[in-house]
């Protein structure tokens, strides 16, 4: 059954014929509000390791993690043949052009790495990185993720970002100009935010240029982060979807969001032992499979009040 909105996965099995497998790389970098150039502490939210899997461990150098994620998920999913090394963990534009280039070209010379996919902050992707990953991007198979995380200053200040909305914004029109498609993340259920301020993002985030896939997550709150004391500190300041509520938040907001943005996830999933806070207790997926039976039971898709007032 046609699924009731843009599926990123889907789009992926008809340009390459098969399932394209992320490999996740640890490159050895870091982020700008963790090394004193805008802050310390990194996002209150963060911590790299609930969401690496095991192959992947700065002690392996990088062709080495994509060896052994080719030999995970060749058991994993058997079929598994088109990979992609994905640079995770922290900011993966974060160091001169000359590093980036050693890295990347590191791991395109992996046999059966089709390309990359480069996750990063809006504020570490300068014009002459831009550039590069344009001259890269007609070699091989090339996409910048981006952590959007929310549209509204006063979250982002909360959550120490060290950046604004409007920096965001501006990296993605960069990223136009260089003839970019960029990915986007976007989390539900920060402090401070409404239920309607978040749906409202969708609006706002149709209109941006280049961004044409988005992952969603829902808070979660993990173990020996700043969150986490805060959490402990004061949990009132905090409050989580049921697995209900949030399916209707995400149906809400697809409803308002442009149709030709792929969706690449609809909600996040953290290992339980990293977990300092309230979960859904279900895999991803099968929180995904609520969504699209929630949106199915309301007789809605994604684009349905696109445009609308």
């Amino acid at each position: 059954m046609e699924l009731p909105y843009r599926s990123y996965a889907e789009d992926c099995k008809r340009q390459f014929g098969s399932r394209l497998q992320k490999l996740s790389v640890h490159a050895g970098f870091t982020c700008p509000n963790r090394d004193g150039r805008c802050g310390t502490g990194g996002c209150t939210y963060c911590d790299n390791a609930a969401f690496n899997p095991s192959y992947c461990r700065r002690v392996h150098g990088i062709a080495e993690q994509l060896e052994e994620g080719k030999r995970f998920h060749a058991w994993r999913y058997r079929k598994a043949s088109k990979y992609v090394a994905y640079f995770q963990t922290y900011s993966n534009t974060y160091a001169p052009l000359e590093v980036l280039k050693a890295r990347y070209e590191e791991a395109l010379s992996v046999e059966g790495i089709e390309g990359l996919i480069v996750s990063t902050r809006p504020d570490c992707l300068p014009d002459e990185t831009l550039r590069y990953l344009s001259e890269l991007s007609r070699q091989c198979y090339l996409r910048v993720e981006i952590g959007i995380e929310s549209c509204y200053d006063k979250t982002l200040r909360r959550i120490n970002r060290g950046h604004d909305a409007a920096c965001t914004y501006d990296a993605y029109r960069r990223a136009a100009d260089y003839g970019l498609a960029c990915g986007g993340h976007l989390m539900f259920g920060l402090p401070g935010e409404s239920r309607a301020e978040m749906v409202a993002q969708a609006a706002r985030l149709s209109g941006w240029p280049a961004l044409d896939s988005l992952k969603l997550h829902q808070l979660q709150i993990i173990k020996n982060t700043v969150m986490a004391r805060d959490y402990e500190t004061d949990p009132s300041q905090f409050s989580f979807f049921t697995v209900e509520e949030y399916a209707d938040l995400v149906a809400d907001f697809l409803e308002r969001l442009s149709p030709h943005i792929r969706i690449e996830r609809l909600a996040g999933e953290v290992p339980p032992r990293f977990l300092a806070g309230p979960a859904f207790g279900l895999r991803s997926e099968r929180v995904a499979e609520r969504i699209v039976a929630r949106m199915r039971e309301r007789g809605t898709w994604q684009g349905r009040l696109y445009g609308a007032p």
